[in-house]
């Protein structure tokens, strides 16, 4: 894939020090081969997603620029999360030491084992929509819609700025 293509990454953590793990993280985005990071939302403070007793979360979305095609960049994310201590086998919706979820990638709807785009859940999580919405209202992600609309559309309990 020679086009750049845009990506949505969604980033999240709440065990040692999760600001910094988030913020950590976010700049290895800026180092992926053949990818730009190009903007970042704010940091949010979130309640935890699902059934698991935990601390809250840092959260926070990035937008980047990327010739990987979504494979190879999901590839590249989990490689981040492992060279950050996130081990491979973790408790669903459990703590971590770091999240990245592939949010989004251009227009593309997919569906393969492993990776679903847009990711789904997306319009339920007010903490992937809130920060994902400062840096790209505009945004349509296929089949769900624009995302300030679906921003409006979910509460704001249980998030805030860092």
């Amino acid at each position: 894939m020679d086009r750049w293509q845009p990506a949505w990454i969604g980033v999240g953590s709440n065990l040692e020090d999760p600001r910094a793990q988030v913020l950590a993280a976010i700049a290895r985005l800026g180092q992926l081969p053949r990818t730009r990071l190009v903007l970042a939302s704010q940091l949010y403070r979130s309640r935890p997603f699902g059934p698991v007793a935990q601390s809250d979360f840092v959260n926070a979305v990035a937008a980047v620029l990327t010739q990987l095609d979504p494979t190879a960049l999901l590839a590249e994310l989990h490689a981040i999360e492992s060279s950050m201590g996130r081990p491979e086998r973790h408790e669903r919706w459990g703590p971590r030491i770091i999240d990245l979820d592939l949010l989004a990638f251009g227009s593309q709807r997919l569906e393969e084992p492993g990776l679903t785009l847009p990711h789904p859940g997306i319009v339920e999580r007010n903490f992937v929509l809130y920060p994902l919405s400062e840096i790209a209202p505009a945004l349509d992600l296929p089949g769900l819609g624009r995302v300030a609309d679906l921003a409006a559309a979910v509460t704001a309990e249980g998030i805030s700025l860092l």
